[in-house]
């Protein structure tokens, strides 16, 4: 067995991976299902030979002809792709590795047996991000979140599969582990400006990143201590791009049916927009988590310069090509998220343009605790793990609501989202954002949320346009929130005229956090009153 035998060769991403193995001095297998394409890209590079070949079909014949001693699949696209190719170098004992990003091909692909190296995912996504968060994780007793974004420049071409790839989750349903749980977000929705900036100050400045479905949704909770919440976010550099196709998002949510036929047109598209923007593009992996006691983010940033983005996706295909070729990668199907380290991609990020570096950020005092100062030591220890959050977090219980009886209070109740009496499973998400917290309460699929930030040393909860001031009062072993004012649209309002707010906190001897609210209104009297445990 010799040679490489790469699928979709001369592609944007398989045409520089089959150039980077031919530097090495592999004899090169470019296949793919257009001959004179393979046969032109071929003509230029030493070391690479064309072969016609497509993933979609039978392959038994052209490896049985070939006999390679590695078959890489860089053609794509994953999404909703069987295990054709993986099963049949399987079954011929042939190692295999790919540059998939799909979140189920990726994380399944350990469902294939296997008596060689079966390997998916050996790209930016999982591998050198898998990389990169265990690198920033060492040490840290329990992760309570991760935050990944990349940011390609606008000269960064794509190929059809690429494009494919993109369109066919834009607007889906994306499973994300969030607030301690299982929840739903979209493909490309959920936009942010995310800053790509070193140290130095060299910077990409702001750009546009989506929610994006990629392999490490699945994996990174279950191989980090605490479960942490992870999310992903992907765009180009040029902010109008990124602001179609989250127009484009809506309707997909709405209506179902996906934008995977309008691949065709998006490469088109992309050219007419061409010349603009540069040849700069970006990463950012943020980990939250606690070591040693310190509420720390650990950021690590890469930024690639002349055009040098696009070959960050073949960094980790060539490594291990190089360990299987050499004997030195253990047999079995698996994906590519825990074989390399940060250490493994450094020789390829200085041969190019390419700098990264990672900083360590202390995180500030919980919430509750900046407000409490050494008081909030001395709240028992369910209290201080639920207003302990960063980042993310989550509870589960149980509630207990009742309402009060009036139409008035009914009317009331319903304009907050208060949920109905009754009997209750309760979850509780807490998102802490620059020291501001969100909390998000789902009574059996009833939420209503409010938002928690810090004024002198007073808390001030926010529903919608109305704020309410509280003093955090250390009693009778638990917390208790004494009103101190209220305001809408921030005009102070008379405190006589206040809800009447009783809320006490405490643990009890399951070592769960307890709860009992009660809020009445003068004249109305009794709104809402819910009681209840999480853990």
């Amino acid at each position: 067995m010799t040679g490489i035998l790469v699928l979709g060769g001369y592609g944007g991403f398989g045409g520089r991976l089959s150039r980077r193995l031919a530097a090495a001095g592999y004899d090169v297998v470019v296949a793919g299902r257009d001959l004179l394409k393979a046969e032109r890209f071929c003509a230029g590079v030493v070391g690479c030979r064309p072969v016609a070949a497509d993933r979609n079909g039978n392959l038994v014949t052209l490896l049985a002809v070939e006999k390679p001693a590695l078959v890489i699949d860089a053609a794509g696209p994953f999404q909703g792709s069987g295990y054709g190719v993986p099963t049949a170098c399987a079954d011929l004992d042939i190692p295999y590795l790919d540059l998939a990003d799909d979140r189920a091909f990726v994380a399944n692909i350990e469902t294939i047996c296997a008596g060689v190296p079966i390997i998916a995912g050996v790209s930016s996504v999982p591998a050198l991000s898998g990389a990169v968060v265990r690198h920033l994780a060492q040490g840290m007793e329990r992760v309570t979140a991760v935050e990944a974004a990349i940011s390609a420049s606008n000269q960064a071409a794509a190929g059809r599969s690429v494009a494919t790839a993109i369109l066919s989750t834009v607007g889906r349903p994306l499973p994300l582990w969030r607030g301690g749980r299982r929840i739903v977000g979209h493909g490309w929705q959920e936009m942010r400006c995310q800053r790509f900036e070193m140290q130095d100050g060299q910077s990409l400045g702001l750009r546009l990143v989506g929610l994006a479905d990629v392999p490490d949704l699945d994996l990174l909770p279950g191989r980090l201590p605490g479960r942490p919440a992870v999310a992903f976010r992907a765009g180009t550099e040029l902010s109008f791009q990124n602001a179609a196709v989250w127009l484009a998002s809506w309707p997909v949510r709405w209506l179902g049916g996906s934008l995977r036929p309008a691949a065709r047109w998006l490469l088109p598209l992309q050219r007419l927009t061409a010349r603009l923007g540069g040849d700069r593009s970006g990463m950012v992996v943020r980990v939250f988590g606690i070591a040693d006691g310190r509420r720390l983010e650990r950021r690590w940033t890469l930024i690639a310069d002349q055009g040098c983005g696009p070959e960050i996706p073949t960094f980790a295909a060539a490594i291990l090509a190089d360990r299987i070729m050499n004997g030195t990668c253990p047999a079995g199907a698996r994906d590519a998220g825990e074989l390399l380290s940060l250490a493994d991609f450094e020789p390829s990020f200085t041969k190019l343009d390419i700098r990264h570096e990672a900083q360590e950020l202390e995180q500030p005092d919980p919430l509750y605790r900046r407000i409490m100062g050494v008081d909030f030591d001395r709240l028992p220890t369910a209290l201080q793990v639920v207003h302990g959050v960063l980042r993310d977090g989550g509870a589960s219980g149980h509630a207990t609501v009742t309402r009060g009886r009036s139409p008035v209070a009914r009317l009331i109740a319903a304009i907050v989202g208060f949920p109905p009496a009754g009997e209750h499973a309760l979850h509780v998400s807490f998102a802490e954002r620059n020291g501001i917290e969100t909390w998000t309460r789902d009574f059996a699929g009833r939420r209503f949320r409010s938002r928690m930030s810090q004024r002198g040393q007073e808390l001030v909860e926010q529903f919608g346009p109305m704020r309410f001031r509280f003093a955090l009062v250390r009693e009778d072993g638990g917390l208790r929130m004494a009103m101190r004012g209220w305001s809408c649209l921030g005009v102070p309002l008379p405190i006589a005229l206040a809800p009447r707010s009783d809320a006490h906190e405490a643990e009890d001897g399951q070592g769960r956090f307890t709860f009992n609210v009660a809020i009445a209104l003068p004249i109305v009297g009794a709104i809402v009153c819910y009681r209840g445990w999480l853990k």
